[in-house]
């Protein structure tokens, strides 16, 4: 749970980190999505951001097809920051330290939905009118 300077994950750390997403990091993300999911459903305290996460991939898998284009770069860099944090297994807080390894991947999960909620929404939302 650490920032550079403040040794703090915090909003600031999040969106800063954020910002400096780029396309190649997108496809690190699409390249790894099995072992995200896997990560988001073993990971006891990751398990409960599954269903998100599967929400998450499936917004940015239509981003990349081009088949859902009403969402800001920020919320796509966003996801992907935040599956890269969770696929980096020396983090912060390192993964193999048990209970507490998964933290800092849970507070920067956290962290980037509360910035993209409205987006997830109206993705879940678009989803639904397509298929009806």
């Amino acid at each position: 749970m650490f920032n550079k300077k403040s040794k703090i994950i915090d909003e600031d750390y999040v969106s800063d980190s954020i910002v400096q997403i780029k396309e190649d990091d997108v496809d690190v993300v699409m390249d790894n999505q099995e072992e995200i999911s896997s990560k988001l459903v073993n990971a006891s305290v990751l398990k409960k951001y599954s269903e998100l996460g599967k929400v998450m991939l499936g917004m940015l898998t239509d981003y990349r097809k081009g088949i859902y284009t009403k969402v800001p770069w920020f919320t796509i860099a966003t996801i992907a920051f935040g599956f890269l944090y969770i696929l980096n297994p020396f983090d912060i807080v390192p993964d193999f330290i048990p209970l507490i390894g998964y933290i800092d991947d849970l507070a920067v999960f956290s962290f980037g939905l509360r910035f993209i909620e409205t987006d997830l929404h109206n993705y879940l939302d678009w989803k639904l009118e397509s298929q009806a």
